[in-house]
């Protein structure tokens, strides 16, 4: 019964040879996981990006609401409200996980 409230999101820094990662879900969307650079974008992958167009050219889905959902722009929108970083507020920092 739990699951259906619980809400989440993790990141993990690039650093040299490897590329960082991002994890975020929540019950509405469920999961969504991305490759993050050195400069903290998103990477897309050529072949998804080639494959998101060619159903925005086949009529199949809509291109900007298709790169909206690489770039995980619900779960952004989703997670805001629980994001909270104001002075004096706890944080916990993982540097290692064996």
């Amino acid at each position: 019964m739990g699951w259906q409230r619980i809400r989440f999101e993790t990141s993990e820094d690039a650093s040299p040879g490897v590329d960082g990662s991002r994890h975020a879900y929540t019950p509405t969307l469920g999961a969504f996981t991305a490759v993050i650079g050195v400069s903290g974008d998103i990477l897309v992958p050529e072949d998804r990006l080639r494959n998101v167009m060619l159903m925005a050219a086949q009529g199949r889905v809509v291109l900007e609401e298709e790169l909206d959902r690489l770039l995980g722009k619900q779960w952004d929108e989703e997670l805001e409200p629980f994001r909270y970083a104001g002075d004096g507020a706890p944080v916990r920092w993982l540097h290692a996980a064996v």
